[in-house]
């Protein structure tokens, strides 16, 4: 079979295992670089493009990569608690996918928030499994109806950043299947993602990259999953074991694990043909299924940066968004009013948190930007730093030609060094330079080379500036040509670059303003480091990070801020964390947020009572002040549009909907998992075992900041007229949503379900389902919520390892947030329901059923007969109305494929 005679529809995979050589196979069950697997071109067996990730699609590139349409972070889209944005974020991320070449997204995340410190807890969506699987279900199910392959992650127990490849997650049985397993299992009965990707953790001792158990006999036995599993990024660590446990992809490549190893085991007999096969097969699979994307092997990256991009993401962010507190109704800010705009995250957009979620966005509006493009007078004032590190000398650099940016000058020499060969220049925007994928034909194989970095800056106002320096290599900083950062001669480790970089090294200096100074740097890539450590592998050339700003006294920026609310009839109050604090390769120390914001908070609320503080934070923070605060917004990391979305809620353009997708407890040293998150001699003791989450705090009646599902509106709702329908498997709940207030708005009906006498210890309740829905001021609208009455009442029994629907009674309890459930009714089970995986279970007490029937005689059969004549009525109609709404809402798909592909050619 030739590359030019290859067609979809006769791409047998069945029939091309067998023509395949040994070394053919085990090229195909790994990448060949860090995006792509291999190709098979004898066979016409094209290469496919993977790319990151969890909240948009980045392309290939770190280095100089292709602007793409950043979403608001995990927790943040599930704070929206809206399952039909959800598949709209999904669609939008599928045709960005197709934009960049990509035909596999690695995402979305679905790990679950054990503790606030996790450092990728912002980018999974929840505490809860329930809310966390609708939310991965809606997005997989939009990603893959444009065609485009979901690769849902990390399975599973990869809930911190300590150590992350070596930690072992000692899981109980129970928790791991109602916790932990359970939103992935929600997303594999609702969605079918195409393909997994593993955790880097061992899970119970094992890795779960070569878990047996976890691979072929829950994910493939129970749950029937057909499709893919690959490695995270350098997650593979066996060659036999891997394949035969189902690790189909070792990923990226080249091959470091697999290759000759793989070989190796089958001459040894270690690994039989058979086993690799079966891996072979489904990397073939996924091929096929990809192929009707026609998608170049090295397709180019594009963008579809349109309005209808731009509108769906300010949408996303602002429906993320989380009213906590509004005390006096100071929310919503008029615009014609005079405004004080004031904290660290104002003039900075903290649209994303670090590591892979992190991406070049198409633009970053940040709260300064919005909240200037809709308010008449406003004044801005820093107020506290919210900086980690020092801000990006990109934001005030240019270049000799006057654009923004740095020059960038590539050496195979060190400075210094007479003749010295340049083999690259460019203008680059970022002054956080990252080469791990810089490509050169004349760039040295083993990535020793060098490079220098030249801009003027012209600072606004006379002051000592600080310049910052991390780096994945060695690096000097020089100002107007005297040396003021060295972080060559001496270095520390720190957790820059995933881990692999140093601390940030700070020095000041005097700038005067208006004058222009120049700046250059002495870089040398990751092979010139001074010290080696344990950080992320396959950095290639490293990078370096450079910073600057003003040298900042607390005390002096408080006073002007102060003066500033003073000066204004109301207040916006940017507080919270960024990228630098929330990243993929660290956790977080502490869940205070920076140095000084507590202090600012309380003296500009003191200043001016009109203040509205917004805090932008993936995870939760601490809030001593909270009491003395009148208003309060989560805002999250919102994307691309975080400051319009802001501005948006601030002044009343947008009601807000938010519900929180986790419990913001008062202090870390409340947080179920506070004596156990950590990795102690590579372990990690899930020592809560169910308990995590608001599940611990309702348990344990322990006060919290606030409670998962909190969120409040501008206008006000009641929830009225509950009532139940029970059929078969399914439960229908029906009740009234009335919006009393003066404004539209929508609100989220959340089902919680209580065992009154469970046979073992259970949470108080458990969320089982959710619907949000809009209602227009004055006005009432009946909603419905629709949930598995097996998945809302079993627990996992581990004596009997399958999960058992206890006979009982189970209170319904209902309302707007896991602490507000005004509305109950209930759900009797009359004999215990066993049963695995996906599939319906089988009762107990047949017998005893008989039994009834035959002392109710002819009388009963005829009953039962007329029950069960209305019973198929029913679901005739039901049929009817779901092929007829599956209908529609293909339509709305193909509509929108057609628009966004117009786009993409455009």
């Amino acid at each position: 079979m030739s590359n030019a005679s290859m067609d979809p529809k006769d791409f047998n995979v069945d029939a091309l295992v067998p023509q395949l050589t040994v070394d053919e196979k085990v090229s195909l069950v790994s990448g060949i670089d860090f995006w792509h697997t291999a190709s098979i071109p004898r066979l016409g067996i094209p290469s496919i493009r993977t790319s990151d990730g969890p909240n948009g699609v980045r392309g290939t590139k770190f280095f100089k990569g292709v602007p793409a349409a950043c979403f608001p972070c995990g927790t943040a889209l599930a704070a929206t608690w809206d399952a039909e944005l959800m598949r709209e974020s999904g669609i939008l991320m599928g045709h960005e996918a197709l934009a960049k070449g990509a035909a596999v997204i690695l995402g979305p995340t679905v790990n679950m928030q054990r503790g606030p410190l996790g450092g990728r807890g912002f980018e999974s969506y929840s505490e809860d499994p329930v809310l966390a699987g609708n939310m991965a279900a809606a997005t997989v199910n939009g990603i893959q109806s444009t065609g485009v392959v979901a690769a849902i992650k990390h399975f599973v127990a990869n809930d911190l950043e300590d150590k992350r490849m070596a930690s072992d997650s000692i899981v109980p049985p129970r928790a791991l299947r109602e916790i932990y397993l359970k939103p992935f299992q929600i997303a594999q009965r609702d969605a079918t993602p195409g393909s997994y990707m593993t955790a880097y953790n061992k899970l119970n001792g094992t890795h779960c990259s070569e878990h047996e158990t976890l691979l072929r006999n829950i994910l493939r036995g129970e749950w029937q999953f057909d499709g893919l599993v690959m490695s995270d990024w350098f997650g593979t660590y066996s060659a036999a074991e891997s394949v035969r446990a189902g690790l189909d992809l070792e990923m990226p490549g080249p091959t470091y694990v697999r290759g000759q190893q793989v070989k190796q085991a089958l001459h040894s007999g270690k690994l039989l043909i058979h086993e690799l096969d079966r891996c072979v097969r489904e990397v073939l699979k996924m091929v096929k299924r990809t192929l009707p994307l026609n998608l170049p092997e090295d397709a180019e990256e594009k963008t579809i940066d349109t309005p209808e991009t731009a509108s769906t993401l300010r949408r996303a962010a602002a429906d993320a968004c989380v009213l906590l507190k509004n005390e006096r109704e100071v929310l919503p800010f008029d615009p014609s009013k005079s405004t004080a705009i004031i904290g660290g995250n104002a003039a900075i957009a903290a649209y994303c948190g670090g590591g892979s979620a992190a991406l070049l966005p198409y633009h970053a509006i940040s709260p300064l930007q919005g909240l200037q493009a809709q308010a008449a007078d406003t004044e801005y004032t820093l107020g506290s730093p919210g900086w980690k590190r020092l801000p990006l000398l990109s934001l005030m650099s240019k270049t000799k030609s006057g654009s923004d940016g740095l020059d960038l000058a590539l050496y195979l020499d060190p400075p210094g060094t007479s003749d010295r060969r340049c083999f690259d220049t460019m203008e680059i925007q970022d002054s956080y330079v990252l080469l791990s994928d810089y490509k050169h034909p004349k760039k040295p194989s083993n990535d020793l080379f060098y490079a220098d970095i030249d801009c003027d800056v012209v600072p606004e106002e006379t002051a000592d500036y600080e310049f910052s320096c991390s780096v994945a290599g060695t690096a000097k900083v020089f100002v107007d040509g005297k040396l003021v950062v060295d972080n060559d001669t001496h270095q520390t480790p720190g957790d820059s670059f995933f881990g692999a970089g140093t601390v940030e090294e700070i020095s000041a200096c005097r700038l005067t303003s208006g004058q222009k100074h120049h700046i250059h740097i002495e870089f040398g890539t990751l092979p010139t480091q001074r010290q080696t450590q344990g950080g992320a592998t396959g950095f290639g050339a490293g990078g370096v990070r450079l910073g600057c700003y003003r040298k900042v006294d607390l005390a002096s920026e408080r006073q002007r801020a102060v003066d500033c609310a003073k000066r204004h009839d109301q207040v916006v109050l940017c507080i919270g964390l960024n990228s630098d604090w929330e990243s993929e390769g660290y956790d977080r120390s502490t869940m205070d947020l920076p140095p000084g914001t507590d202090d600012l908070v309380r003296a500009v609320v003191a200043a001016n009572p009109n203040t509205a503080v917004v805090n932008q934070s993936g995870t939760p923070v601490t809030m001593p002040w909270l009491d003395d605060t009148p208003a309060l917004l989560q805002a999250w990391y919102g994307g691309n549009e975080t400051g319009h979305a802001i501005a948006d809620i601030v002044f009343g353009k947008t009601n807000p909907s938010g519900k929180l997708s986790l419990t913001f407890p008062l202090r870390n040293e409340d947080n179920p998992a506070f004596l156990n998150f950590a990795s102690d001699e590579n372990r990690v003791w899930y020592g809560e075992d169910v308990f995590m989450g608001y599940r611990f705090y309702e348990k344990t009646h322990k006060a919290v900041a606030f409670p998962f599902g909190h969120g409040i509106s501008y206008t006000d709702f009641t929830l009225e007229n509950l009532a139940m329908k029970s059929h078969g498997d399914a439960i229908t709940l029906t009740l009234d949503i009335r919006n009393k207030g003066l404004q539209d708005g929508a609100e989220v009906v959340q089902v919680y379900i209580a065992p009154a006498n469970p046979s073992i210890r259970r949470p108080v309740k458990e969320l089982k389902g959710f619907t949000k829905s809009f209602v227009k001021a004055g006005e009432t609208k009946q909603v419905t919520v629709e949930f598995s009455k097996k998945y809302a009442t079993s627990f996992w029994s581990e004596l009997r390892g399958e999960w058992v629907c206890e006979k009982g009674v189970y209170e319904v309890l209902v309302g707007t947030s896991s602490a507000r459930t005004p509305l109950r009714t209930r759900i009797v089970l009359e004999e215990d329901f066993f049963w695995r995986g996906l599939r319906r279970g089988s009762k107990k007490g047949k017998k005893g059923k008989k039994g009834k029937k035959g002392k109710k005689g002819k009388k009963g059969k005829k009953e039962k007969k007329e029950k069960k004549e209305k019973k198929e009525k029913k679901e005739k109609k039901e049929k009817k109305e779901k092929k007829e709404k599956k209908e529609k809402k293909e339509k709305k798909e193909k509509k929108e494929k057609k628009k966004y592909c117009t786009a993409i050619k455009a």
